[in-house]
């Protein structure tokens, strides 16, 4: 069983993620950004995740406005994906995330992903 621990940057909100092109819904400047960064951090660091995955994750915004915790999940994810730390975010059977207090001024996110066992019943 693999695991690994890391930090990336502060996510933005899968409202900002997006963009509607027309027909099209494309990532946006801000949702390519933030995979870029991800990306630089993690790409090569660990090798890829095989298997069942439990994602744990504590979210630290950048200020004290009001959000809502499942609304950076969805590019968070994705960024991982793009890092090449899993095939595919449909290997995550388990979230554990928490909402802690800001860290300005850019906030930040410490994640754990680690491979865990098949149950069976």
């Amino acid at each position: 069983m693999g695991e690994v621990n890391f930090e990336i940057p502060w996510p933005p909100s899968v409202n900002r993620y997006y963009r509607h092109v027309g027909p099209r819904v494309l990532i946006s400047r801000e949702g390519r950004r933030f995979r870029r960064m991800c990306v630089s951090r993690l790409a090569g660091r660990f090798r890829k995740l095989a298997g069942k995955v439990k994602f744990t994750a504590e979210f630290y915004p950048p200020d004290s406005r009001r959000r809502d915790l499942d609304n950076v999940l969805k590019c968070t994810l994705d960024a991982l994906v793009h890092a090449g730390l899993m095939e595919d975010d449909s290997q995550i059977k388990h979230i554990d995330v928490r909402m802690g207090e800001p860290v300005p001024p850019e906030g930040l996110v410490y994640i754990r992903l680690e491979e865990i066992e098949e149950t069976k019943k």
